[in-house]
């Protein structure tokens, strides 16, 4: 019997670290979506605030104390008054990263990173569906995503699904995703009493924007030659490194509720 590879004790580890974190970080998340209202929206721009400065250390465009503000004040601007408050705070927003950017390109594309996620996150959460319901689902079926790649990368290993961005993402990961978002539409469609095809598509979907997403972000680390974000939380990286899938979502999501009515209807999320 070969003797266990270096790599085994470090994964072990990692796998621990990533398990403790969730431990904390699962049951926050569950509880401000499950509240709503100005609990996600002080989460929400809490998160947003801590991605502002993740990403103005790693793209050195733009002081952290303005990215950080500029990221933040669009949730509290769609709490305080939906759409049009939450308008006005991104272009108040990208003026003061006018202002204040060295690099006004990585500044603006950084804004898109930082505060929408978590604006289009409370905005999924108090939209006028099933919000609860529609938030819960989709975060839960972005960890099965999540979770289902990571063990099926691990466990069947085969060709890396985007080398030169995120060499340890494989396409054996990537299926085992999308399989696990699968299940979760079937689960979710039994939840809602809904007809069950379509969620399941839609757990595929949801599969592919969040790995999406994650892969968009691990092109601009690469860009910026790190690995993670940040360390703030340990076995994943920054808060950037673990909302990337969602906020993915999240975007993709809202515009198509406000455009199809008839699409909310068929997954059992009316209002």
């Amino acid at each position: 019997m070969s003797p266990p590879s270096a790599r085994e004790p470090r994964k072990t580890g990692e796998l621990t670290l990533r398990l403790l974190s969730a431990a904390v970080l699962i049951p926050m998340g569950l509880f401000v979506v499950w509240s709503g209202g100005w609990w996600l929206a002080i989460a929400c721009a809490v998160f947003a605030l801590i991605m502002g400065y993740e990403w103005s250390d790693m793209s050195r465009s733009i002081p952290a104390w303005a990215m950080m503000t500029a990221s933040a004040v669009a949730p509290i601007a769609f709490q305080l008054g939906g759409w049009p408050y939450a308008f006005v705070a991104a272009l108040l927003a990208l003026l003061l990263i006018g202002v204040t950017a060295h690099v006004r390109t990585r500044a603006a594309l950084g804004l898109l990173y930082t505060s929408a996620p978590p604006a289009f996150l409370l905005a999924l959460r108090e939209g006028a569906w099933d919000g609860q319901s529609a938030a819960l689902i989709f975060m839960a079926t972005v960890w099965a995503s999540d979770v289902g790649a990571y063990f099926a990368g691990r466990t069947f290993g085969g060709p890396a699904l985007s080398p030169k961005d995120s060499p340890n993402k494989t396409w054996s990961g990537a299926f085992g995703g999308v399989v696990s978002c699968m299940m979760c539409g079937v689960v979710a469609a039994t939840l809602l009493n809904a007809p069950y095809l379509p969620w399941i598509i839609a757990g595929a979907l949801i599969s592919v924007v969040a790995q999406f997403g994650d892969l968009s972000e691990s092109q601009a680390k690469r860009r910026f030659g790190v690995k993670d974000a940040s360390d703030l939380l340990p076995g994943h990286g920054g808060v950037m490194d673990r909302v990337d899938g969602l906020g993915a979502v999240c975007l993709a999501t809202v515009p198509v509720f406000l455009i199809s009515s008839d699409l909310v209807r068929l997954l059992g999320l009316s209002g």
